[in-house]
């Protein structure tokens, strides 16, 4: 499987494809087409995450406000417990993650 195969240039909602799960890791293919995360709501996961924007471009905005804007190539590492959300993604293109969650060994 290549990792722009079947892109959907038009959804209503992101697109998650689960690549692979072993043990404490998953990597998805995520991809977006313009959406953003409701107002309000906030990602508050139990488990790390590194993101790399592949194509199209992403704003990630975190509780304090902060925001970190990724085009491809750009990658960034959200650790456990850090809320944040998805503030924007480009509407002219899809925007192709490739995310990595994973667990500490001890949880």
């Amino acid at each position: 499987m290549n990792l722009f195969d079947d892109i959907c240039h038009s959804l209503t909602e992101e697109e998650t494809l689960p690549l692979l799960t072993s043990g404490n890791v998953r990597i998805e293919r995520i991809v977006s087409t313009g959406q953003a995360s409701a107002p309000g709501f906030w990602y508050d996961q139990q488990e790390h995450e590194w993101v790399v924007v592949l194509r199209g471009r992403g704003i990630i905005e975190y509780e304090d406000g902060e925001q970190v804007s990724l085009s491809p190539g750009d990658h960034l590492h959200i650790p456990a417990g850090v809320r944040h959300r998805v503030r924007e993604t480009s509407r002219d293109e899809p925007t192709v993650w490739l995310a990595v969650f994973w667990r500490d060994q001890a949880d």
